[in-house]
This record gives C-alpha cells, sequence and structure tokens, in this order.
C-alpha cells in the first residue's frame, strides 16, 4: 500500500500563455479528510480534472493508491469521484444511473439498492428522471455514486453543493465515517465552515499555486493578527497605510493585518477613522485565514463565496 492515498507532484497546467495551475504539490494521508480551498479560478477543479485523467497535465503527475488513476484497474471500485453532479443523463432515473455504474463495476443489483439507501433519495425520488432532480438530490445521487465501487479514496469537487442544511449535516457524517474507517477524502469547497467542521488537513491554492498546506490546527494557530474594520474602508486603508502597518483586504469594509490589536486602534484614531469593530483574527477561524492567504489571488466577488 502506498504511504499516502494521493501524492500530487508539480502539476502544472497552461493554456497557451495562461497558466492556470502552477507546480502544485500536496498529499492526501489514510484515513484523513483533506480539505482544498481557494477562491474562484484559482485552479482548484483543473487540478482535480488532472488528478483523474480528464485533463492531461503540462507537467508535473498524480497518484491514486500509488498509481495514476488511468492506470487503476477498474478504477472506480478504488476511487470515487464526484466533479460536476449536474453531468447526469436528465432522460434517465437515479436508479438507472446507479444500476448502468453497479453494471460497469461489475456490482450485483442489490449494491444499487444500498446505495440508494445510504444517500437518503426515496424510492419514488430514485425512480424518477434526474432532469426533473433539484440540485440537491443531483448531490446525493453524485456522491452516491461516487460510493457505489465499495473505495478506499474520495475525490470531491463542490459536493454541498444545493443541499440543505439537514443534507450538509448528512454528508458531514458520511464523510467523517468514512475517513474514520481508514478511507481518505480530497474535499474541494466554498462552504469554509464546513470544512472547518470536517476537515483534518487543509490545502490552500490561490492564483494557480499553493499558498498554504498542513494540518487544520497547525495552519489556525497561524492566523493571528488583527481585523479592523471601518464603515470608511477607503480611509481606514489610508490610516494603516500612513502608519506603515501592511494590511490586506477582508470582507464588509475590514482589513487583515500581523500588527497587534493597540497599533491597528492608534493607526485609525490619529486619523479620525472611527472603527466599527476591531479583534484579534485567529478568532475568526477558517475565513479569516482564507481570506488572509487568498487576499492577492481573490476575484471581487470571492468574498461572498467565502462565507456560508
Amino acid at each position: 500500500m502506498s504511504e499516502n492515498a494521493i501524492e500530487v507532484v508539480g502539476l502544472t497546467k497552461r493554456y497557451g500563455r495562461h497558466l492556470a495551475v502552477d507546480d502544485v504539490n500536496f498529499t492526501v494521508r489514510w484515513g484523513s479528510i483533506t480539505g482544498f480551498l481557494g477562491p474562484n479560478g484559482a485552479g482548484k477543479s483543473t487540478t482535480m480534472r488532472m488528478m483523474v485523467g480528464l485533463t492531461p497535465p503540462t507537467a508535473g503527475r498524480s497518484t491514486v493508491l500509488g498509481l495514476d488513476y488511468r492506470r487503476l484497474p477498474n478504477p472506480g471500485r478504488h476511487a470515487g469521484v464526484l466533479l460536476d453532479a449536474s453531468a447526469q443523463h436528465a432522460g434517465r432515473t437515479g436508479r438507472e444511473i446507479l444500476h448502468l455504474g453497479a453494471t460497469v463495476l461489475g456490482l450485483p443489483e442489490k449494491r444499487v439498492d444500498e446505495i440508494v439507501e445510504t444517500v437518503g433519495l426515496r424510492s419514488a425520488e430514485a425512480g424518477r428522471r434526474t432532469g426533473g432532480y433539484s440540485l440537491g438530490m443531483r448531490q446525493r445521487l453524485g456522491i452516491g455514486h461516487a460510493l457505489l465501487g465499495d473505495p478506499q479514496v474520495l475525490i470531491l469537487d463542490e459536493p454541498a453543493n444545493g443541499l440543505d442544511p439537514a443534507g450538509i449535516h448528512w454528508m458531514r457524517g458520511l464523510l467523517r465515517g468514512f475517513a474514520d474507517r481508514g478511507g481518505s477524502v480530497l474535499l474541494s469547497s466554498h462552504l469554509l465552515h464546513e470544512v472547518e467542521v470536517v476537515a483534518d488537513e487543509l490545502v490552500v491554492i490561490g492564483g494557480g499555486t499553493i499558498v498554504a498546506r498542513g494540518s487544520k490546527s497547525d495552519l489556525l494557530a497561524t492566523a493571528g493578527g488583527t481585523l479592523v474594520r471601518a464603515a470608511d474602508a477607503r480611509a481606514l486603508s489610508a490610516a494603516l497605510h500612513h502608519a506603515g502597518i501592511e494590511h490586506t483586504p477582508a470582507a464588509e469594509g475590514g482589513y487583515l493585518t500581523s500588527a497587534p490589536t493597540e497599533q491597528a486602534a492608534q493607526a485609525a484614531m490619529t486619523a479620525g477613522v472611527v472603527l466599527s469593530e476591531l479583534r484579534t483574527a485567529s478568532e475568526g477561524g477558517l475565513e479569516e485565514l482564507f481570506l488572509r492567504l487568498t487576499a492577492d489571488h481573490a476575484r471581487p466577488d470571492s468574498t461572498e463565496g467565502a462565507r456560508r
């Protein structure tokens, strides 16, 4: 058995002059959930597509269970993949889609019944054509398809999209149980709170490059500094700049800085800027760590996607 369930080494993807993914390196340990985070357009989906052989890399390699994914014998029996829950034949029922998957994987029909129950699709829902499914139902079906072959590894891109709070709670328990039984999960999601709750390790990508990776506890421990916010964000930024305090944008007119709270408060007071919030940044957990790490790569609307 390979030392790590997944290994990504120097993965790079270039589209003409555009460098979408640049020398990405990370591993996913056995029995762990690794959260793969980044702003829109950061390279998460491209990286995952390269990992499962859907997009050829310009350079680098990745292995799942010690092999190139394309060389895995009957790969669905070893690694379950969900990259786009909407990529399902709209004219087929949920049960038909699972049945076709089971046939390809050489599984008995009873496995379809087990998966329908596992993902919480009612019998009537499983018998409906997926063109009439809600996004949440498509997600449940897609997760079920990934689990169909009883794999050791799951590679999931935004599996919580469209799930209601009960569905998110269900998925959290499902993934935690999978990892606790020795399986490994690579989970991409923009729902930072859910990743913070369930993940053991974090990999953060920005602008196609890994900007942080490590255990969740270690990375969150580095999220010190200060969050400072004012109604007049431009005036606050000018005050911090005048005081020589480096800062990066946060949500809703705020800034993150490594300066102590007293120094940031003094800069604002000297400039006559009224603060609406001043606190230690580490209290904000994963969201503020994410915003700090990806501030240079975020699109204008990406802070909204970072918040649940």
